[in-house]
C-alpha cells in the first residue's frame, strides 16, 4: 500500500520586517513543508517586499478602526483558507489570536524573543536585563489563546553579557531566533 505524503502548507504571518521569514524562506529546501502565502496586518511591513522578492505570493488584512476582533479573524481566515493554508508560523506578528481563528489549523507555531514562560509579551531584552537574569534566549512555541502561554516546542539560549545593552541583547537573540526557527 502507497500512502501520499501531504506536506504542511503554511502561511507566515508578519507585521513588520519579518526577519525570521526570511530565515524561514532561506531555509525552505530543508523544511518539510511548503510555504505558500505571507500576511501581514500592516500594509506598510518591510517584510512583504522581502517576500514578494523571494517569489511569495502576499495579502494584508489590516484590522479597520474599529472592527470587532472576530470580524477582523473570520477575514484573515477566510484569506488563509482560501489558499489552502493549514498550519501558521508566526514571525513578529503583533496579535493575539482567538481560540476560534485557532482552531482553523492544524498547527499554530511562534518565535518569541525569551525563555518562556519568563517574559512574556513586549519588552522582553529590556525585562531581562532589569532582572538580572544571567541566560536569556528564545523560544518556539506552540500558539494558544493566551500571550505567549502555548506548549514549548524548543529554546536556544545565550550568556547575558556584563554590561549589554538591550540593542547588544537584542540584536543576539535575534541571531539565535534565526537558527533556532527553522530546524524545529
Amino acid at each position: 500500500m502507497i500512502r501520499e505524503v501531504i506536506r504542511p502548507r503554511f502561511a507566515i504571518l508578519i507585521s513588520g520586517r519579518g526577519s525570521n521569514m526570511q530565515a524561514l524562506l532561506a531555509a525552505r529546501d530543508q523544511i518539510p513543508a511548503d510555504f505558500v502565502l505571507v500576511v501581514s496586518d500592516r500594509g506598510e511591513a518591510p517584510g512583504l517586499h522581502s517576500a514578494r522578492a523571494l517569489g511569495l505570493p502576499v495579502a494584508v488584512v489590516a484590522r479597520a478602526r474599529g472592527q470587532s476582533k472576530a470580524t477582523h479573524e473570520a477575514a484573515l481566515r477566510d484569506v488563509l483558507l482560501e489558499a489552502g493554508v493549514n498550519h501558521l508560523a508566526l514571525a513578529g506578528y503583533m496579535r493575539l489570536l482567538s481560540g476560534d481563528f485557532l482552531a482553523n489549523f492544524e498547527a499554530v507555531v511562534n518565535i518569541h524573543p525569551s525563555l518562556l514562560p519568563a517574559f512574556p509579551g513586549l519588552h522582553t531584552h529590556a525585562r531581562a536585563l532589569a532582572a538580572g537574569v544571567p541566560v536569556h534566549g528564545c523560544s518556539l512555541h506552540q500558539v494558544d489563546a493566551g500571550l505567549d502561554s502555548g506548549p514549548l516546542i524548543a529554546q536556544a539560549s545565550l550568556t547575558v553579557r556584563q554590561d549589554e545593552t538591550v540593542e547588544a541583547l537584542a540584536a543576539r537573540v535575534l541571531q539565535l531566533e534565526h537558527a533556532l526557527y527553522p530546524v524545529a
